[in-house]
C-alpha cells in the first residue's frame, strides 16, 4: 500500500474514532438532565469552569421590541397571546430545557400555571407572588426571593418536551423569563415527585446563600477539594510592580484573599491587580484591585458569595484553571502631584495541582472597561469575546454626568451569542434583579446578595451601580458572545461615566486589554448635585408634619423647621439654590444653614400656582460637620404649607 493510500486510511480511522469518541462523550456525560444536581450546581462554584457544549440560554421579556421605553409599564409587550379566556400566555417554551430564572419588580395575587408537555391541566398553579415569597415549596428563600426592588426565583424548573406558562390577571408588566434548551438530553418534566426529593439539596444551597461571611471552605468540592495555601506580606511602593504568586506547573487556584485594609478606598485607584496563564500574551486580569472586587466610587461596596470584601479582606473563589504556569502580581502606578503612601499587604492563594482539563473547561478572563461619556447612538460595552466559553458576570459603577435624575439606569441590557441576539432586557436595575430606583427601600442604597445587588445609589452624586453573576445560568458560546447595555432610555443618548468588569472563561485570551491611564484611574467627582425630596435625609422640628406628594409639603403650627442632611456632596463651598411652589395656600418660609440665616423669610403664597425654579440663596461652605440645610416654616392661620421641589448646589471652590 502506498504512503498515499496509508494516509487516507489513517485520515478515516481518525474521524471515525473522533466521532465514536465524541458520541461516547456526549452520551455518558450530555445525555441526562438531572434535576437535584441542578439544584446543586447553584453552590458547586468548583464547576463554573465547565463548557456546556450545545446549550443555549435565551430570555422573554416585556421590553419594547421597537426600541422605546415601554418595557412593561403599559403591559402591551408583556405577553405573547390572549387566551379566549383572557388569559396571558407569557411563554411558550419548547423542550427539552430548562428555567433558570424569573424577575419581576411587579408581582401580583394573580396565579400564574405552568403547563407541560402539552398537558390540558396545568402541573404547578401558585399566585405570582408566591414565585417569590418564600410561603410555598419549594420556592423557598433565598433561592427564590425579593431585594433592591426585584423579585427573583432561580429554583430550577425543567420540561421535557415543552412549557406553556399562563397568567390569570388582566394585566401583567414587566418580567423575565430566562431559560436553557438542552438538545439531545433526556429531561424528565417538573413533577411532585422530584420536588418531593429536593428538600436536602434546597437546604444545602440554601445554607451556602445565607452566610454572610462568604468562605473557601463553602466550594471546596470536586476539583477544589484538597487545597494548599500560599501566604505572603509585601511592601508595595508607588512605580513597582510585585509579583506574590507564581506557579511553573499545571494546576488552578481556587480562592485569593488580599488584605490591604483601607488601603485600596479613595478616588485614586491606582493598584492594579494582573494575572497571566500559561506566558499569554494578554493578560487574563487586568484591573484596579478596587474595581476587581466590586468598590463603589472609592468604598468597598460588594459582599456576593463569590467575590467582594468582607471586612477588610478583598476575596474571590472563582476557579482559575490553567495548563502549565501562573502568574499574578500588583502594581502600583505613579501618579503626578500627588502623594502616595507605600502599601503593606497581606495576600493568601488558595490553590491545587490539579490541571485543567483542556477539553472540558475554559480558563477564566477578566475584561475590564470605563468609558467616559461613551458614543451617542452606541451600546455601552461589557464585553466583545471570540472563542468558546461562557460568561459568568458582571460587575457595572454607573455615574451620571449632569445633575438630575438617574436616568440613564432606564437603559435595556442586550446579549447576543454566536451572532444572534437571545437576551433582550427591560432596565438597567432590571439586569440586576432589582427594580424602581429612587423609591425608598426599593432601588434606593447599596445592598449585596449572593449572586446580585445594587453596589450605590446617590441621588445628588447622580450615581449607582450593580453586579450580577451566573451558576446555573452561565451563558455559553461556541464562536463569539456580545453583551452590552444602553445608556438612557432610548437611543444611548445620555452622557455618562461607565466602568465595568466582564468575568467568563473560554479557550482563548482577550484580544487585547484596555490601558488604564490615570485619568481611568481617577473617580469622577460631580460639581454640581441635587436632592430629591422621595430620598432627603429629613429631621422634624417639634410641632412640624410632612407630606411626600408631588414635592415635599411642610406644615407646622406656627413656626417650625425641617432639617435635610446633604449627603453625599464632598466638602467646599457651594451656591444653594431650591425651587419651590408659589400657590394660593402657600406659607412663609426661610433657609438656614444650622444658626445661620441664608435668606430672609419670603412668601410662597401667590394666586396662581407657579414653580419657581433654581431661586438663588446664596453660598454655603459644607463640611462634615455643615452638612445640612433647615427650611424654617411660619403660618398664623395653620391652614398654609411650604413645598419643596428640589435643593441644588453648585460647587464654587474645591
Amino acid at each position: 500500500m502506498t504512503n498515499k493510500c496509508y494516509l487516507v486510511v489513517f485520515v478515516i480511522l481518525h474521524i471515525i474514532f473522533s466521532f465514536e469518541s465524541s458520541y461516547a462523550f456526549n452520551k455518558k456525560e450530555n445525555k441526562q438532565f438531572e434535576w437535584l444536581s441542578e439544584i446543586e450546581l447553584l453552590k458547586r462554584v468548583d464547576l463554573l469552569p465547565v463548557y456546556r457544549t450545545g446549550s443555549v440560554v435565551e430570555q422573554i421579556s416585556s421590553y419594547q421590541p421597537s426600541g422605546g421605553n415601554d418595557d412593561g409599564f403599559s403591559g402591551s409587550y408583556s405577553y405573547l397571546t390572549k387566551e379566549k379566556d383572557g388569559k396571558l400566555v407569557l411563554a411558550d417554551l419548547k423542550g427539552p430545557g430548562v428555567i433558570n430564572r424569573i424577575w419581576t419588580p411587579t408581582p401580583t395575587d394573580d396565579t400564574i400555571s405552568f403547563y407541560f408537555d402539552g398537558e390540558k391541566f396545568p402541573r404547578l398553579t401558585l399566585r405570582f407572588i408566591d414565585l417569590f415569597s418564600g410561603k410555598v415549596y419549594p420556592f423557598l428563600k433565598p433561592i427564590c426571593g425579593n431585594e433592591v426592588g426585584g423579585y427573583y426565583c432561580y429554583l430550577p424548573i425543567p420540561y421535557k418536551q415543552s412549557c406553556k406558562i399562563v397568567f390569570s390577571g388582566k394585566k401583567i408588566q414587566f418580567h423575565q423569563i430566562q431559560y436553557r434548551n438542552l438538545p439531545g438530553y433526556t429531561v424528565e418534566s417538573y413533577n411532585s415527585t422530584m420536588v418531593n426529593q429536593a428538600k436536602p439539596h434546597i437546604d444545602s444551597v440554601s445554607s451556602v446563600w445565607n452566610n454572610i461571611f462568604p468562605e473557601l471552605k463553602n466550594y471546596a468540592c470536586g476539583k477544589s477539594a484538597n487545597y494548599k495555601i500560599r501566604e505572603k506580606s509585601i511592601l508595595l511602593n508607588p512605580g513597582e510592580t510585585v509579583p506574590f504568586f507564581t506557579f511553573n506547573e499545571p494546576g488552578r487556584i481556587i480562592g485569593l484573599e488580599i488584605d490591604a485594609g483601607t488601603g485600596f478606598e479613595g478616588l485614586y485607584k491606582d493598584v492594579i491587580l494582573k494575572a497571566i496563564w500559561d506566558d499569554e500574551n494578554v493578560e487574563a486580569i487586568y484591573a484596579p484591585v478596587a474595581d476587581f472586587f466590586g468598590y463603589a466610587f472609592g468604598r468597598g461596596a460588594m459582599r456576593s458569595m463569590l467575590i467582594g470584601k468582607r471586612q477588610s479582606v478583598n476575596y474571590c473563589y472563582f476557579p482559575f484553571p490553567f495548563d502549565n504556569k501562573a502568574e499574578l502580581a500588583l502594581a502600583y502606578r505613579k501618579r503626578e502631584g500627588q502623594k502616595q503612601l507605600p502599601q503593606q499587604i497581606t495576600i493568601k492563594i488558595y490553590y491545587t495541582n490539579i490541571p485543567r482539563n483542556i477539553t472540558r473547561e475554559g480558563k477564566f478572563y477578566s475584561v475590564w472597561r470605563r468609558e467616559i461619556n461613551p458614543q451617542i447612538g452606541k451600546h455601552y460595552e461589557f464585553a466583545k469575546l471570540n472563542g468558546k466559553g461562557h460568561y459568568i458576570g458582571t460587575i457595572h459603577q454607573a455615574q451620571g454626568l449632569r445633575p438630575e435624575m438617574t436616568y440613564f439606569f432606564e437603559g435595556d441590557d442586550s446579549i447576543s451569542i454566536d451572532g444572534k441576539m437571545r437576551i433582550h432586557g427591560t432596565g438597567s436595575e432590571d439586569y440586576y434583579n432589582g427594580g424602581w430606583y429612587a423609591m425608598l427601600d426599593r432601588w434606593d442604597r447599596g445592598i449585596s446578595l449572593p449572586l446580585h445587588g445594587s453596589l450605590d445609589y446617590s441621588l445628588p452624586m447622580s450615581r449607582t451601580g450593580g453586579y450580577r453573576f451566573y451558576m446555573t445560568d452561565k451563558m455559553s458560546f461556541e464562536n463569539n458572545f456580545f453583551i452590552g447595555i444602553e445608556h438612557g432610555p432610548e437611543g444611548n443618548t445620555y452622557p455618562v461615566d461607565y466602568t465595568s468588569i466582564a468575568f467568563y472563561y473560554c479557550d482563548v485570551p482577550p484580544a487585547s486589554q484596555m490601558e488604564i491611564s490615570e485619568e481611568l484611574r481617577t473617580i469622577y467627582q460631580p460639581q454640581e448635585h441635587q436632592f430629591y425630596p422621595q430620598l432627603m435625609d429629613l429631621s422634624l422640628g417639634e410641632g412640624v408634619s410632612v407630606k411626600h406628594k408631588r414635592g415635599l409639603r411642610i406644615k407646622t403650627e406656627n413656626e417650625g423647621f425641617v432639617r435635610i442632611m446633604l449627603n453625599d456632596v464632598p466638602e467646599g463651598k457651594y451656591k444653594v439654590f431650591i425651587s419651590f411652589v408659589e400657590k394660593p395656600d402657600g406659607a412663609e418660609f426661610s433657609i438656614w444653614q444650622r444658626q445661620k440665616q441664608l435668606s430672609p423669610w419670603k412668601s410662597s403664597k401667590a394666586a396662581i400656582e407657579t414653580l419657581k425654579v433654581n431661586v438663588n440663596l446664596g453660598e454655603i461652605l459644607l463640611t462634615s460637620q455643615t452638612n445640612s440645610l433647615s427650611i424654617h416654616v411660619r403660618d398664623t392661620i395653620g391652614k398654609l404649607e411650604f413645598e419643596l421641589d428640589k435643593i441644588f448646589l453648585k460647587r464654587i471652590e474645591k
